[in-house]
C-alpha cells in the first residue's frame, strides 16, 4: 500500500503535534509544509524531514502528489483554505473550530458533500483515553439517558496573546479557543443532539491583566501585551431538541483562586466526571457507588490523544471509514459557538 502524502499548512505551536503524530504513523509521508512566513516553513521541513516547502497555497494545491492536508492556521483562514483543498480533491484535517461563522460552516459542508474525501475536524478530546473509556460505558447504557451536563474551563491568568486575541483573526476568545473543546466533548458524549436554544453572556472587564507579575502562563511567539479584543469570560445554557441541557463557562482570565477544568454528565441510570479525572457514578443495592476505572490516563492524555486523532484520520483516508469527527459535527458546534456570541450580544435567547 502506498503511503498518504500529507502537507501541513501553518506552522504555529499546534502544528508540532500534527507533525509528530504524522511522523509516528507508518502509513504517512510528511510530503510538504506551507506557512505564509517561508522561513518558518523551512525550519519545520528540516525538523520533520518534509520533502517540499511550498511558497504559496496555489503551488501546494497544484501538486498532484499531495493526498491530504492538516490546516493549522488562524481561524479566519479555515473556511477559505478548506474549500480550496476540497476543490482539489484532498483529504482534510482542520484544527478546531471548523471556521468563524455558521455561514462559513454551511459553505464548507456544501463543498465537502461534493467530494468523496475525508473531512475531519480537530476535536482532539474525543480521542483521549478517558473519553473512549467513558463512551464505552455510555454506549453500553450504563448511564441511561444523559439529560444534563456541566463543563468548566476557566483560567485565572491565561490570555495567550497573538492572533488568539485578535477577534478579526480568531472570531472570539476563550469560548471559541478552549471552550469549543469542552462543549464538543459534552455534546459528543450526550449523543450529538440537535441544538434548540441558547442563552449566553460574555464579559470583558479584566483584559489581559498585563499588570500581574510573578505568575507565568503560556504566551504565543508574537505575544503583545497591548493587544486584546476578545472576551475574558463566557457562559451559556444550551438546550437541545431532546430536552437535554448543557451549562458551560470558560475564561482566559478571572479573579479565581485556581485554574479549573471540569466536565460532568448526568444520566437516568448513572453519572460521570470526565475531568479533572474520570469517575463513574452508579447505584447498586440501594447504595451509591463512585467507581474509578483502572486505566493509564484518568485525565486527558494530550500527546496520546493527538496520536489517536491523526491515526484515525489516516485510517479514514486509507480505508474510507467515516471520520469520528466529521464536518457535520463541526457545523453543529459552530452553531452553538455563534449562538452564544449572538445571545450575549443581543441579550436575548437564540433559537434554532
Amino acid at each position: 500500500m502506498s503511503k498518504i502524502n500529507v502537507c501541513v499548512i501553518g506552522t504555529g505551536t499546534i502544528s508540532d503535534h500534527h507533525f509528530k503524530a504524522y511522523a509516528n504513523n507508518p502509513d504517512v509521508t510528511i510530503y510538504g509544509v506551507y506557512d505564509y512566513v517561508y522561513e518558518r516553513a523551512q525550519k519545520k521541513a528540516e525538523q520533520y524531514d518534509a520533502k517540499k516547502v511550498f511558497k504559496s497555497l496555489e503551488e501546494l494545491f497544484s501538486d498532484t502528489n499531495v493526498d491530504a492536508v492538516s490546516i493549522c492556521t488562524w481561524n479566519k483562514t479555515h473556511a477559505e483554505i478548506a474549500i480550496e483543498a476540497l476543490k482539489h480533491d484532498l483529504h482534510i484535517l482542520v484544527e478546531k473550530p471548523l471556521c468563524m461563522t455558521v455561514e462559513e460552516a454551511y459553505a464548507i459542508q456544501e463543498e465537502a458533500d461534493k467530494h468523496n474525501k475525508v473531512f475531519q475536524v480537530g476535536f482532539v478530546r474525543r480521542f483521549g483515553t478517558n473519553t473512549k473509556v467513558l463512551k464505552s460505558f455510555i454506549d453500553a447504557g450504563k448511564l441511561g439517558e444523559i439529560y444534563y451536563a456541566k463543563a468548566t474551563y476557566t483560567r485565572r491568568l491565561g490570555n495567550p496573546g497573538g492572533w488568539f486575541v485578535d477577534v478579526n483573526k480568531s472570531g472570539g476568545g476563550p469560548l471559541i479557543d478552549i471552550g469549543v473543546h469542552i462543549i464538543d466533548i459534552c455534546w459528543y458524549l450526550m449523543g450529538r443532539p440537535k441544538v434548540k436554544s441558547i442563552s449566553g453572556n460574555t464579559y470583558n472587564h479584566l483584559g489581559n491583566r498585563k499588570n500581574v507579575k510573578n505568575l507565568s502562563f503560556y504566551k504565543t511567539a508574537d505575544y503583545d501585551q497591548t493587544e486584546n479584543t476578545v472576551e475574558d469570560l463566557a457562559n451559556a445554557l444550551i438546550t437541545f431538541e431532546n430536552g437535554a441541557s448543557l451549562l458551560v463557562d470558560v475564561s482566559y482570565t478571572l479573579h479565581a483562586k485556581d485554574d479549573e477544568l471540569g466536565v460532568k454528565l448526568f444520566g437516568t441510570k448513572g453519572g460521570a466526571e470526565l475531568e479533572p479525572e474520570l469517575v463513574i457514578i452508579s447505584e447498586e443495592n440501594d447504595t451509591i457507588l463512585n467507581m474509578q476505572p483502572q486505566i493509564d490516563h484518568l485525565t486527558f492524555d494530550f500527546q496520546n490523544a493527538f496520536q489517536n486523532e491523526i491515526n484515525s484520520f489516516i485510517e479514514s483516508c486509507v480505508t474510507g471509514v467515516v471520520s469520528q469527527a466529521p464536518v457535520e459535527d463541526g457545523v453543529e458546534i459552530m452553531k452553538i459557538l455563534e449562538g452564544i456570541y449572538k445571545a450575549a450580544e443581543t441579550k436575548s435567547e437564540v433559537r434554532y
